[in-house]
């Protein structure tokens, strides 16, 4: 679901979330009014009427506003071959989202570089280098680092590295197709 609509909904617990675009995180209370305006890649973008602003919470918190959390699956934790791993790596880097840009990091052309490395029998590193739309963003730490966090659940991955870098600079010429049909850019 890309856009959930201007329902409020009252956090039944309190959750940490991260201020956008400012990046640092804030604890909002139990109780606080919000309305959910993104839910993409499993994070949600909250519109905080009483803190002035929107907040990203991460998919683990997503009970606290009515969202079911997946658990995880068992089987599949299996170590991936190395052509799977690679797949699965795009796979979730195509759940991480600017939280004002309801476009993934690689359909929006973030992603410059992806290397995956051995590290032990059957283990992996990811080395990502992305960048972002533009250089004032304080979002760049936050996306990073959910970016990582999501490849380290990937079975077989022991270390994972996202680096945010400017050269070279982002253009909108580097968005996917898929990205710009739904930017609505023809």
């Amino acid at each position: 679901m890309n856009y959930t609509g201007d329902k409020p909904v009252l956090l039944t617990r309190d959750v940490q979330a991260v201020a956008v675009p400012a990046g640092n995180t804030v604890g909002l209370p139990e109780g606080t009014e919000v309305v959910i305006t993104q839910a993409l890649g499993g994070t949600y973008t909250l519109l905080v009427p009483a803190y002035g602003g929107l907040f990203r919470l991460a998919s683990r918190d997503g009970d606290a506003i009515g969202k079911e959390i997946r658990p995880e699956d068992a089987d599949a934790r299996q170590t991936l071959s190395a052509e799977d791993l690679e797949r699965e790596v795009w796979q979730i880097l195509k759940t991480c989202y600017d939280p004002e840009i309801p476009v993934n990091i690689v359909d929006l052309g973030l992603i410059y570089d992806m290397q995956i490395l051995p590290v032990s029998e059957g283990k992996s590193r990811v080395q990502i280098k992305m960048t972002l739309t533009a250089q004032g963003c304080g979002m760049g730490a936050s996306i990073a680092g959910d970016a990582q966090n999501k490849l380290l659940d990937i079975p077989g991955v022991q270390e994972a590295d996202v680096q945010v870098v400017w050269d070279p600079p982002w253009t909108p010429e580097k968005i996917s197709p898929e990205g710009r049909t739904l930017l609505g850019m023809y």
